[in-house]
């Protein structure tokens, strides 16, 4: 079994392990973790690197487990992410030909978290064209074979050189950022996303760092 923590709209790196195993499973029975990939995903704006975070509400305190976590009905979260994406992407090659699959993402009603992120996940896979099932844990899991829940994180970074550099829409205003989420790429590299997968480093090669702490969201 390989482990996965659920995520919003994943970064490249989750992204590239999780379609590299045959049986991916997603962990939604931990108490639930704040500040990771699990709520959020970074993208590249005019402003430079920044965070789109889903407001959540921890319904049963801090013992709340992920598949029970909440989504706020009081921020409007899905606007602000849309505006943001839109004004982002928006004179990216490729983001005309994918944007409408994340209509549903943005004009639907959440109300839990993992909802949303199965949603989110879909729609990265629809758009990358690639088949691939989504499982979620029955019970928390103590040890897995390969245990990635701790592998993708807002507060870790790559070496230099793990992650070959592609086209990004403020590549004149801004260096290379790499591992954003991978609507990025997506939005950036279009058809040949997949194939960039299979050329970046493994997540044992990462390092602890911290990353830009500016946000296109309420939280």
């Amino acid at each position: 079994m390989t482990l996965f923590t659920t995520a919003y709209f994943p970064s490249i790196s989750y992204m590239a392990h999780f379609l590299k195993e045959d049986a991916p499973v997603i962990e939604v029975w931990e108490t639930y973790h704040k500040q990771t990939y699990r709520n959020r995903c970074r993208v590249m704006t005019a402003n430079g690197v920044e965070s789109l975070s889903v407001p959540v509400v921890k319904v049963n305190g801090n013992h709340t487990m992920t598949k029970d976590m909440a989504i706020s009905p009081i921020e409007p979260w899905q606007h602000i992410h849309c505006r943001c994406l839109e004004s982002a992407y928006k004179a990216a090659p490729y983001f005309d030909h994918y944007y409408d699959y994340l209509r549903p993402i943005f004009e639907g009603h959440f109300e839990r978290l993992i909802d949303l992120n199965d949603a989110a996940l879909q729609a990265v896979l629809k758009m990358l064209k690639v088949k691939k099932e989504i499982v979620h844990t029955t019970d928390y899991v103590r040890e897995a074979e390969n245990d990635l829940r701790e592998a993708f994180s807002p507060k870790k970074a790559f070496e230099n050189g793990a992650f070959p550099e592609y086209y990004q829409v403020f590549s004149t205003k801004f260096p290379f950022a790499p591992d954003l989420s991978v609507l990025d790429l997506i939005f950036n590299e279009g058809p040949e996303a997949v194939s960039y997968f299979t050329r970046i480093s493994s997540p044992d090669q990462s390092r602890s760092t911290n990353h830009s702490n500016g946000r296109c969201s309420p939280r």
